[in-house]
């Protein structure tokens, strides 16, 4: 049997999301009680990460670690993946050894030809194509603070990457409305928000996008790989930050969300993300809690849940 893997949003139905997000909550209040879970007992989950993380590879390894799994770290030094093996090889030898694999890649085609050769689940923990954990962290994140999400407002300001792209999946699922702000030639995918039909919206004008938004979020202006470009982006990006004046024009009660690293003073004031609507703290912290729910999702069967 092929197994299930986890490379977008899309992986998983509208109800299977629900579930995992409402699992999510589950695990981490019986974290909070103090009780013990550990359904991967014996299992280990291999993590290659081309780029660096915080918040991934922590959660992930806490995550297994609280499971009952074991974890082991691979970076680009540590594998021959860097000196020329073909990733189908390493995929499937690696998939003979572990029972899961998570993989931060530079290339979004380098994670789909590994999953199409693995034996085991395969996790997207980031590509240049989107971040669905990521989103897992969010929307469990707003839905203990708000309730649901179905039709809801959500507003994106700044660059359309990796994890504005994961946003437009989750609007797909989850019935929402996602209005997009960004500078001209940093749109999301065409195809992406074609697919989106009338759930995503782009503007230029991040005012318009904020106006009466229940979410908003944002993300560094220049992602891992860009720095090179980080004046040009700066330039491009002028009056792209999300400021008090831009939430004020958001609902009353709406949060905001910054996956992290932010750049207080960039795409985000320090009022904003240190002041009473910001939820990034609950929501980097949900990293862990969410992926809890997706390890066990892939690895536990339902007769054993």
């Amino acid at each position: 049997m092929k197994p299930r893997h986890f490379l977008s949003l899309l992986d998983l139905s509208a109800e299977e999301l629900k579930r995992l997000l409402a699992r999510a909550g589950e695990l981490k209040a019986m974290l909070k009680r103090g009780e013990r879970h550990t359904p991967l007992t014996g299992k280990t989950m291999a993590m290659i990460f081309e780029k660096s993380s915080t918040r991934t590879r922590v959660s992930f390894e806490t995550g297994m670690a609280q499971l009952g799994g074991a974890s082991l770290f691979l970076s680009p030094r540590d594998t021959h993946l860097d000196r020329g093996e073909p990733v189908e090889d390493t995929a499937r030898v690696m998939s003979r050894m572990v029972d899961i694999i998570v993989i931060r890649a530079n290339s979004h085609a380098m994670v789909e030809r590994f999953a199409a050769h693995s034996r085991v689940p395969v996790i997207n923990a980031l590509t240049d194509l989107n971040h669905p954990c990521q989103l897992l962290a969010d929307i469990q994140t707003f839905i203990e603070k708000r309730g649901d999400i179905a039709g809801r407002k959500a507003a994106w300001i700044g660059d359309g990457n990796n994890v504005c792209h994961s946003w437009i999946s989750a609007a797909r699922l989850l019935g929402f409305q996602l209005d997009i702000a960004t500078p001209k030639g940093y749109e999301p995918k065409a195809e992406l928000v074609a697919a989106a039909g009338n759930r995503v919206t782009l503007h230029r004008d991040p005012k318009q996008a904020a106006r009466g938004a229940d979410i908003v979020v944002t993300d560094t202006w220049a992602s891992m790989g860009q720095e090179h470009e980080k004046a040009e982006r700066t330039t491009a990006f002028a009056g792209f930050m999300v400021d008090g004046a831009l939430m004020k024009l958001a609902s009353k009660d709406a949060v905001f969300m910054h996956c992290l690293p932010a750049y207080r003073g960039m795409e985000v004031a320090g009022e904003v993300i240190d002041g009473p609507q910001s939820v990034v703290w609950d929501e980097a912290e949900n990293r862990l809690h969410a992926q809890k729910a997706l390890l066990e999702f892939l690895l536990v069967s339902p007769a054993k849940k």
